[in-house]
This record gives structure tokens, sequence and C-alpha cells, in this order.
């Protein structure tokens, strides 16, 4: 009976707003519609989709328990260090580099690309594009302030990932807060994007993909890496979340492994 409640919900979601959940894992949905329920002190999940479809403010609070927000500056510091040593390399004689990365939520992780590519040298001819489903995440990330709280393990990662320079030139603290300085933000771009029904908009060189794919059905999960594969050029990098990988999908035998540890990849044909 539940399950047809959630398909239910979900279906009225996707007709009434546009935006299409229908495809995502249903454990991870069911934790989050509960959650909405409870918050919201309904008796069941139909009473829930009754009120979004009349109310449009509940619908803003469930999407954003639907939205993925868990990140931080150099999350898996191993991971940008492999960037740094091992992919960076390899594309450091283009003369434009793109770069996208899914899912960038409220930019930490974003901040910290565009940190590794300027110690790199790179940053000058680079231009990352971050997207994400939630409006009010690329707001925040737009504004590259963050709470002061989270520094010291930030700092801690930075280093981690091989960081060069003191990390507390990247910032300046106000108050409880830390604005990052604007020349992270030149070269890049934020917008609106959503994998389950937007298309391919660039090709890029590198794609980070992490911890998004693992929220999805493994119907989803193929038609969101045939968007990135047809999104990635020829020899481009693909990065992807420690519990994710490429080799059950659609698209396991076109790339050649980089990092099996980093779960980095090349496309190759």
């Amino acid at each position: 009976m539940e399950k047809i409640e959630i398909d239910l919900l979900l279906e009225a979601i996707y007709r009434c707003y546009g935006y299409d959940f229908r495809g995502y894992a249903l454990p991870f949905i069911q934790r989050r519609i509960h959650h909405r329920v409870r918050n919201e002190k309904l008796p069941s999940i139909s009473a829930l989709q009754e009120k979004i479809l009349h109310d449009p403010a509940v619908m803003e609070s469930l999407f954003c328990d639907f939205s993925i927000n868990v990140t931080e500056m150099f999350r898996d510091p191993s991971f940008f260090k492999v960037l740094r040593t091992r992919v960076f390399p390899k594309i450091r004689d283009k003369s434009t580099i793109r770069i996208w990365h899914v899912g960038s939520s409220t930019g930490e992780e974003v901040y910290s690309m565009a940190i590794l590519l300027y110690e790199e040298g790179l940053y000058e001819k680079s231009k990352i594009y971050a997207t994400d489903i939630n409006e009010s995440n690329l707001s925040k990330a737009k504004k590259g302030v963050f709470s002061i709280d989270g520094m010291q393990q930030y700092t801690q990662n930075y280093f981690e990932a091989g960081g060069k320079r003191a990390f507390s030139e990247y910032y300046k603290a106000i108050g409880e807060q830390v604005v990052f300085r604007p020349f992270l933000q030149t070269n890049v771009i934020f917008a609106q994007h959503n994998l389950v029904t937007d298309h391919t908009f660039n090709e890029f060189d590198i794609i980070i993909c992490r911890n998004v794919l693992i929220y999805f059905n493994k119907e989803l999960q193929n038609k969101v890496h045939q968007l990135l594969y047809e999104s990635l050029s020829l020899q481009g990098f693909l990065g992807l979340g420690k519990r994710e990988g490429i080799k059950f999908t659609s698209h396991g035998n076109c790339y050649e492994e980089i990092d099996a540890t980093e779960k980095l990849y090349r496309k190759n044909r």
C-alpha cells in the first residue's frame, strides 16, 4: 500500500510541478517522505500528496528534503590529490579546459576545484560549470559565504589534498562566517540543471558527478551515464563517488580506469 502511495505522490509532483523523482532509489525517497509527513504532522503519505497539490510551500519543503546537500571543501581529499597529480598533467597543454560539477550543492567542492586549478596554473584558461537542481543551493554557492565552524576541517582537507599555500589566503573571516576571494568565482558559471529531465549543454574535459548516482535506481543511473558520456570529450575524465562506479552500467566498456579507489575514469571511445 505504501509503495502505491509513494508512486502516486511522485506522479502528482511530476504532473503538477514538473520535478521528476520517479527514478530515485526507493529507500532514499521513503526516508525523505516519512520525514516530511512527520514534520507536517500528517496521518499518511496520501495526506501529504493532497497537501503538496494545494500548497506550494509544502512542495518546496519536500523538494528541499529530496535535494542532496551533503558536502564540504575538498571532500575526500585523496580524490582531489589524484586530480592534481594524475589528471591535471594530462590536460595541461589544452588551450581551454571545461569542467562540469554535477550536483554542486552549496558550492564547497566547486571552490575547492577553483583553488586546485589556481595552484596548478590552470585556472585562467578553465571554465567551471556548477549545476544543481536546487536554486536555493545555487544562490548560496554564488555568494561564496560559509560558516567559520567548518574551516578547521576544510583546512585539514586542503593540505591532505596537496595544498601548497596557507588556506586562509583564499578567504576573509567576517564574524562567524568566511567569504571566499572573488577571483575564485571569476571562471565559474552557476546554473540550474536537472539530470533527470535536462540534456547535455556542452562538451567537457572533466565531469565530476560524485555521490549523486547512489540516489537513483538502476534505470535512471544508466540514463544519466548516457548523458555524462555524451557530455564528455574523447579522452575526457569522469569522477564518481566512492560508492559509485561504471563497471556494471550500460557504459562500462567506454572508459579506462585511472584510479580504482578514487573512481576516476577516462573516456576511450
